[in-house]
């Protein structure tokens, strides 16, 4: 499991292989200057609920990855997440499609 770590106070466990996707999606959304809301739900072992950052330029991110591989990148969930990050609501983590799945008509 890696690290989620915003301003250095908020930190949020996610897989890898889910990390190396939102570090895409954000830098994109951060790299054109436009701030989101990125939200999860919290682990039940961390009391449960549900966190809400307002993600901006300015702000110190962290991504710390467990591993040492860069994991390989589903263009079609990258898709999915920006579309999120897009939204009124923000980003928030969808279930990875399965790579040689015809886009939906939203995201084509």
């Amino acid at each position: 499991m890696g690290k989620f770590i915003y301003e250095g106070t908020v930190r949020a466990d996610f897989d890898d292989r889910l990390l190396a996707h939102l570090q895409v999606v954000i830098g994109n959304k951060l790299r054109r200057g436009e701030p989101f809301y990125f939200q999860w739900k919290d682990d039940l072992s961390t009391g449960g609920g549900r966190t809400a950052v307002w993600v901006h330029p300015r702000a110190s991110i962290v991504f710390k990855f467990h591993g040492g591989r860069t994991p390989a990148v589903n263009r079609h969930w990258l898709e999915a997440l920006m579309t999120m990050a897009n939204s009124p609501t923000g980003l928030y983590v969808v279930p990875e499609p399965p790579e040689d799945a015809p886009l939906p008509e939203s995201l084509g």
